[in-house]
């Protein structure tokens, strides 16, 4: 296998291993919720797969010394990235070349989520994880701009859908940085979690899931501030942060498949 498939085989096996491309699922529950036609819901669902892929090998480029140090990654794929450079440059202008093609060849809106949504985590791996607070907003961007891939121009539930998922990344995000808050505190790495300290952190975890209650209360029902407001009543674990972070993903999931279910019977009947 040609080492560029290579790198990009092991990113998207690495990536799905640890369920970080939930956001390509989002993107097509969202397509299903919006009623697309068949051939729209495949095209936008690719685009956002290969997009994935992009954004997270880039990720890995950026991050391949700090990876190399590092006792939770995966050694033998970081190795193998880290003596293959070249090729990990020519995968991404590839896939950035493929990805411009099918935007400029699709069209409807599909540019802006390349844009928004690769600049943004671009940005975030070359600098904005290392400026506490905005490490946090920069992934609520995000959140909301790569499952974007799902929604067609003028498409007011859509919007509605992504904006839940902003605040819902917001979420993911603050208990990425309170896992890694050891780690990073050791490399020296100002996240919001290292600069605010843990106990304030989970503050702040809290506020963010209040936001999201109060968001899918006002904008499709007040009975679905039950999930996300439930979550306030699990114990966040002093250790290992795992177990609870599959169980929000668990509740927050469960909210955002009642949203585009009550989206998608608006649509059908409509």
């Amino acid at each position: 296998m040609r080492p560029e498939l290579k790198i990009a085989a092991d990113v998207a096996w690495y990536r799905l291993q640890r369920f970080e491309m939930a956001n390509l699922g989002a993107a097509g529950v969202i397509a299903v919720a919006l009623a697309l036609s068949l051939g729209d819901l495949v095209v936008r669902v690719s685009f956002g797969a290969l997009l994935n892929l992009l954004v997270y090998l880039n990720n890995d480029y950026l991050d391949v010394v700090e990876d190399g140090a590092s006792p939770t990654k995966d050694a033998e794929k970081t190795r193998f990235l880290a003596e293959h450079r070249g090729a990990a440059v020519r995968s991404q202008l590839g896939m950035l070349a493929l990805l411009l093609i099918i935007a400029w060849a699709w069209g409807d809106g599909l540019i802006w989520p390349l844009l928004f949504g690769g600049g943004i985590c671009w940005a975030y791996s070359a600098f904005l994880k290392h400026w506490p607070f905005v490490d946090v907003l920069a992934m609520m961007v995000w959140g909301v701009a790569m499952p974007w891939v799902a929604v067609p121009p003028g498409s007011d539930a859509g919007w509605a859908l992504l904006l839940q998922l902003g605040l819902f990344s917001g979420v993911f995000e603050t208990i990425q940085v309170m896992r890694d808050h050891d780690e990073d505190g050791v490399a020296g790495v100002r996240t919001t979690a290292v600069v605010l300290g843990m106990e304030r952190t989970r503050w702040l975890l809290r506020g963010l899931l209040l936001a999201a209650g109060l968001y899918a209360a006002v904008t499709f029902g007040w009975w679905l501030a039950v999930l996300p407001w439930s979550v306030l009543a699990l114990r966040i674990p002093e250790g290992d942060l795992s177990p609870y972070w599959n169980r929000v993903r668990l509740l927050l999931g469960a909210t955002l498949l009642i949203e585009c279910a009550l989206v998608y019977l608006g649509a059908a009947s409509g």
